[in-house]
């Protein structure tokens, strides 16, 4: 399968065309932003941890039963997927407070939520990824009622998974973004889970390890993403 032209490039990935029209190849890249781009950099790894570690959750999905896009890693940093019609609603699943929930409704950083609380909001840079709700959804004609509780309980299947994943691993999942799209009708896990994704903790410490340390210039983001790495995909280090 050879790869073709651009088709999008985003933030931190970029999607390519290949021979096959219902492939694509998506390669993570190195660059890294905060607060809606205004913030840039580019470190060389970040990508390879990113895809790599993508890779080991979208595996863990699917071995757990969900249906992702993912099919193959082609490269250290590119992965095979399926060519997906994307859901344009970012979820996330919120298990303990932090960032944007907090600033907005004056919630205690690091309190517990339960049950989850699954918030939804629309994909759309231009108004800044407003909050929506199953009716403002629905009129805008992004999804059906029957689609919405669909990517409502696929989300909550997908915490419960990662969340024991990395309890195992001596981390805490305080919230983090799912994307969903549409292979044949079906909706499936899209996008990617990674530190650029999620909030992760250390349960010990909570100290950070995703891009709140870039974001809020806690320190070293490689350094995070590599203890991450070792924590998640022990493997690549082999």
């Amino acid at each position: 399968m050879i790869k073709g032209d651009a088709l999008y490039s985003g933030k931190a990935k970029t999607v390519y065309a290949t021979t096959d029209p219902k492939r694509y190849i998506v390669k993570f890249r190195d660059d890294v932003t905060a607060g809606d781009g205004a913030k840039k950099a580019n470190m060389k790894g970040k990508g390879y941890y990113n895809a790599q570690i993508s890779a080991k959750l979208f595996k863990l999905l699917a071995d757990n039963g969900i249906s992702t896009h993912y099919i193959k890693m082609v490269s250290e940093d590119e992965m095979l997927v399926h060519a997906c019609d994307m859901v344009k609603i970012e979820v996330i699943p919120r298990n303990y407070a932090a960032g944007s929930i907090v600033r907005k409704y004056g919630f205690k950083e690091g309190q517990k939520f339960d049950p989850t609380l699954i918030v939804m909001d629309y994909k759309n840079d231009a108004a800044h990824d407003p909050m929506l709700n199953d009716d403002i959804a629905i009129a805008l004609g992004i999804a059906s009622d029957k689609e919405i509780r669909k990517i409502r309980k696929i989300s909550l299947r997908v915490n419960e998974i990662l969340q024991q994943f990395f309890d195992e691993r001596g981390l805490l999942l305080p919230d983090f973004k799912l994307e969903f799209g549409k292979v044949d009708k079906k909706i499936v896990v899209a996008d990617e889970i990674s530190p650029d994704t999620m909030r992760l903790w250390k349960k010990d410490t909570r100290q950070s390890l995703d891009k709140d340390v870039f974001r809020f210039d806690k320190g070293d983001l490689m350094a995070a993403y590599d203890e991450a790495a070792k924590l998640i995909v022990p493997e690549i280090f082999k």
